[in-house]
């Protein structure tokens, strides 16, 4: 099957895919535009874990600041600077940011969460559900965790633009797109009157 350039540079254009990975997901699809998207979508999936375990040490760190009252700095990494100045790039990492001045977390992951935190949660959980079976008590807590869990870390958290993402799924597509290990590294917020 013989593919119009017209739609490989287009299917390329929308969805940063190199243009030989564009043909390929056009021809995979029999030629559908949309079928193609799908197919470097759930190809794009797959990549993303693989390159999990790359080291991204360039990249930048942004800013943004809400009515001169919130201030936050985010770091976000990528694997060359060549990635980091592209403009999906830019965009992820200046919604990131305004991500943490809307949302607040208070820590990046659950492995930032303190021994004594998550220890003195599980202790609430397990009083509120006092009487209950050990396993269920197990389930609830753990259940409750995760609850907290996307509550107060950011990686956890719905985006704040798409709630039906969360923050890690939004920086695994990224990496499916752009073909590089993505990682927010670390964050800063700041508001005014509040310690």
């Amino acid at each position: 099957m013989t593919i119009p350039i017209e739609d490989i540079k287009k299917l390329r254009e929308e969805t940063g895919a190199g243009m030989m990975r564009a043909k390929e997901a056009l021809e995979s699809s029999g030629g559908d535009y949309d079928g193609a998207i799908k197919w470097l979508r759930e190809k794009g999936e797959a990549t993303a874990a693989k390159k999990a375990d790359r080291e991204a040490r360039a990249g930048l760190i942004e800013s943004y600041t809400h009515s001169g009252r919130i201030g936050v700095l985010v770091e976000v990494n990528c694997e060359t600077d060549f990635v980091a100045r592209t403009e999906d790039f830019k965009v992820f990492a200046k919604d990131i940011a305004m991500h943490v001045a809307a949302a607040n977390p208070e820590y990046l992951d659950a492995s930032a969460v303190p021994d004594d935190v998550i220890e003195r949660e599980k202790a609430i959980y397990r009083n509120e559900v006092e009487g209950k079976p050990a396993e269920i008590i197990e389930k609830i807590v753990s259940g409750k965790l995760a609850k907290y869990y996307e509550q107060f870390c950011l990686v956890n958290q719905p985006f704040v633009k798409d709630p039906d993402l969360t923050v890690a799924k939004l920086t695994s597509n990224l990496v499916a797109k752009l073909g590089e290990n993505i990682v927010i590294r670390r964050f800063v917020r700041l508001e005014l009157g509040v310690n």
